[in-house]
């Protein structure tokens, strides 16, 4: 499947969705189900948040890491959210949250234009062959 959403949608969303992990313990009341499922959220929350404000985006203020880096950590987030009530044992007291926030995140990355997961690599040239950025235009051969 094409990717559809525009990245400027997903870095936009993803400050929504970090703030609404770290709250998501007291709106869906399960502060009191487990440890886990009070930090798991929290933790990822963060985690996001920091990613999202230093992700290559246009809704972030610090472009340091690439954009493929943090669909690859929101996969794996997503994935260990979506698992994690049966994994800790929580899921027969609380498992929607986790398992639609998890799959949230899921989604954005890989639907997300430059997600790694739907869209090409770039083909690099062989190895010792010059392409247009590497070119030695300009440059003294010495």
């Amino acid at each position: 499947m094409k990717p559809f959403i525009s990245t400027a949608f997903y870095g936009f969303f993803k400050y929504f969705s970090s703030l609404f992990l770290i709250a998501s313990p007291w709106v869906f009341n399960i502060v009191d189900v487990s440890s886990a499922a009070l930090l798991i959220p929290m933790y990822f929350g963060w985690l996001q948040l920091i990613m999202t404000i230093f992700a290559d985006t246009e809704a972030s203020p610090i472009r340091q890491f690439p954009i493929q880096m943090n669909m690859v950590a929101d996969i794996v987030m997503g994935f260990f959210l979506f698992v994690s009530p049966w994994v800790y044992d929580f899921a027969d007291r609380a498992r929607w949250p986790e398992v639609l926030l998890g799959g949230m995140l899921m989604f954005l990355a890989l639907f997300t234009k430059k997600s790694p997961f739907t869209t090409k690599a770039h083909q690099a040239a062989p190895e010792g062959q010059l392409n247009s950025v590497d070119s030695n235009e300009g440059r003294l051969n010495v």
